[in-house]
C-alpha cells in the first residue's frame, strides 16, 4: 500500500503541535491533537475519554504538578507511521517530561506511547493513545 510523503508529514505536525502544546502549558491546545471520541490512556493507567477530558486534565496538570515541565520527544525525529489502511496508521514514540524543578526530577520518567492516528476530513488526528514508562526486559528474555 502505497502512502504519500505529505501524510507521514502530516502525522508528524500532529505530534509537533502535541509537544509544542505541552511546552506551552495549552491544555486546549494539547486536546486539539485529538479526535472528538479520543482514547487516552495515562503511564499510570488512568484512561481519560475525549478530548474535552483530555484538554482539561492536561490543563489541571501544566497548572499543577507538571508546571513548567517540557515534553522531550523523539517522535518528530523517528517517526515511522505503520500505515494500517490509507487513512489509519499505529505511531510509536518515545517521550520524556522534564520537571521544572531539576532537583525533584528522577531519572527514569523515559515512556514509550502507542497512537492510532486517523485521517478524517483530510486531517490526520490521534484517536488512541496510551503511554507507559519504558522497562527493560528481564535478563534471558530477548
Amino acid at each position: 500500500m502505497e502512502h504519500q510523503e505529505k501524510d507521514v508529514k502530516a502525522i508528524g505536525e500532529i505530534f509537533a503541535a502535541l509537544r509544542e502544546a505541552w511546552n506551552r502549558g495549552d491544555g486546549a491546545a494539547f486536546g486539539e491533537c485529538f479526535t472528538e471520541d479520543a482514547d487516552y490512556v495515562t503511564f499510570s493507567g488512568q484512561h481519560l475519554k475525549g478530548r474535552k477530558q483530555i484538554a482539561e486534565v492536561h490543563q489541571w496538570l501544566f497548572d499543577g504538578p507538571l508546571k513548567g515541565s517540557l515534553l522531550e520527544s523523539s517522535a518528530q525525529t523517528e517517526l515511522l507511521p505503520r500505515f494500517v489502511t490509507s487513512e489509519v496508521a499505529i505511531v510509536h514514540g518515545l517521550g520524556e517530561v522534564k520537571l521544572s524543578e531539576t532537583h525533584s526530577d528522577p531519572d527514569d520518567r523515559s515512556s514509550i506511547n502507542t497512537n492510532v492516528v486517523v485521517k478524517r476530513n483530510g486531517a490526520w488526528k490521534i484517536t488512541a493513545f496510551h503511554n507507559c514508562r519504558i522497562q527493560q526486559l528481564p535478563r534471558g528474555r530477548g
